[in-house]
C-alpha cells in the first residue's frame, strides 16, 4: 500500500511539474506574440509626447526614451530582453511592467487601483452568477419536465442569448431615466471617480457606484450556469447508480444531493476555475458602457492611436494570459486530484 501511495504521489508531482513547464512556455509565447504585434503598430509614443509638449527638446526626448526603455531599436535583442524582464516581473518587483509612455508613471501603479475596481466589479458579478445560477439549475433538474423547469430553462436561454450591453443599456434607461423622472434615484448609472487620495473612503465611494453594473452582469450571466448545472444533473440522475439509490428507498433529497449533485461537482469546480480569468478579460464592454475606470476601459484608451500607450496594452494582455494559464493549471490539478485516470495518463 505504501509503495502504491508513493507511486501515485510521484505521478501527481510529475503531472504538476509538466503543467507548470507548459504554462511558463505558453506565457513566453504570449509575451513574444505581444512584442511582435505591438512593434508592428504605426505610431511613436515618444513622438506623441513630444507633440503634446512643445517645450520638450530633442535632448529631453532622447533622455525620456531611454528612461522608458524605448531608446533601443524596435527589433533589437536588447529591447526584447528588457520587454521580457518587464513582463515577467508580474508587476511585483522592479521594473514593475515598466513605465507608461502617456502618464510617465509605473504601469503597475496605474494598474493596481484599476485592477481593484475591475476585480470587485466582475468578481462580485461572478459570485452572484454562481449563487443564483447553480441552485436554480439544481431546482430545475429536480422538477424536470414541469412548468417550473420550462420557465427556468426559458428564462436562462433568454438572459444567455441577449447581449450583455443590451441588458446594461436597459438598466441605465430604467434607473437613470424612468425612475428619475418620478424623482426616484436608487442606483448610480454612471461612474464618477471620487476625489482625493485612494483611501478607505475613496474605495467605499467607488464601490458604491458599481451596484447596477454588478446586477446587470448577474442577470446576463446566471442563465449559462443554470443551464449547465441543470443539464449535467439531469444526465447524472439517469445513471445506474442513481437508479440503484432510489431502489434502496433513499429519499429524493438524498438522491439529488448526495448522489446526483456530488457527482457533478468536479466539472462545476472546473467551470468556476476557468471562469475566473473572465473577471479581468470581460471588463471591456461593461466598463465602456458605464464609464468605469477599470482595466477594460484603460486598455481601450491605451490602444487609441492618439495615446499609443502600448506598454499598458502589453501588460494588460500579459496579466490576462497569466490568469488564464494559472486558472487552467488549477483546473488541471483539480482533475488530477479528483480523477485518478488523469494521473495514469500523465505517467504514460
Amino acid at each position: 500500500m505504501d509503495t502504491l501511495s508513493s507511486v501515485v504521489s510521484m505521478t501527481l508531482r510529475t503531472y504538476i511539474v509538466k503543467r507548470i513547464v507548459i504554462g511558463i512556455f505558453i506565457l513566453w509565447l504570449v509575451a513574444t506574440f505581444n512584442f511582435v504585434i505591438f512593434n508592428l503598430q504605426v505610431g511613436d509614443p515618444v513622438r506623441l509626447m513630444l507633440t503634446t509638449d512643445p517645450f520638450m527638446t530633442p535632448e529631453v526626448k532622447e533622455m525620456l526614451a531611454k528612461e522608458l526603455g524605448l531608446g533601443d531599436p524596435k527589433w533589437s535583442i536588447e529591447r526584447y530582453g528588457k520587454y521580457l524582464r518587464n513582463m515577467f516581473s508580474f508587476g511585483l518587483i522592479p521594473p514593475y511592467f515598466g513605465y507608461s509612455t502617456w502618464t510617465r508613471r509605473l504601469i503597475a501603479y496605474d494598474m493596481s487601483w484599476r485592477l481593484g475596481v475591475t476585480v470587485f466589479l466582475l468578481g462580485f458579478a461572478l459570485v452572484g452568477r454562481i449563487i443564483l445560477g447553480i441552485p436554480t439549475g439544481v431546482f430545475a433538474a429536480s422538477k424536470r419536465g414541469s412548468k417550473i423547469d420550462v420557465t427556468v430553462v426559458g428564462s436562462a436561454l433568454f438572459t444567455w442569448g441577449v447581449p450583455i450591453f443590451f441588458i446594461q443599456l436597459l438598466g441605465i434607461m430604467f434607473f437613470g431615466q424612468i425612475l428619475r423622472s418620478f424623482g426616484i434615484q436608487i442606483l448610480s448609472t454612471t461612474w464618477t471617480s471620487p476625489p482625493g487620495e485612494r483611501n478607505l473612503a475613496w474605495w467605499a465611494g467607488a464601490y458604491s457606484q458599481l451596484a447596477l453594473p454588478i446586477i446587470t452582469l448577474v442577470l446576463a450571466g446566471f442563465g449559462s450556469w443554470a443551464l449547465y448545472t441543470r443539464n449535467m444533473l439531469v444526465d447524472a440522475l439517469t445513471q445506474d447508480y442513481v437508479v440503484t439509490a432510489r431502489a434502496k428507498g433513499l429519499s429524493e433529497r438524498t438522491v439529488l444531493f448526495k448522489h446526483g449533485f456530488k457527482s457533478i461537482l468536479p466539472p462545476i469546480a472546473t467551470m468556476i476555475t476557468l471562469a475566473m480569468p473572465g473577471v479581468v478579460a470581460g471588463a471591456i464592454i461593461t466598463e465602456t458602457v458605464f464609464g468605469i475606470e477599470g482595466i477594460g476601459k484603460w486598455y481601450v484608451t491605451a490602444l487609441n492611436e492618439s495615446v499609443a500607450d502600448y506598454g499598458v496594452t502589453q501588460a494588460v494582455l500579459f496579466v490576462i494570459a497569466t490568469l488564464v494559464v494559472t486558472c487552467n493549471l488549477i483546473a488541471d490539478l483539480l482533475y488530477g486530484v479528483l480523477d485518478p485516470r488523469i494521473r495514469v495518463g500523465a505517467r504514460r
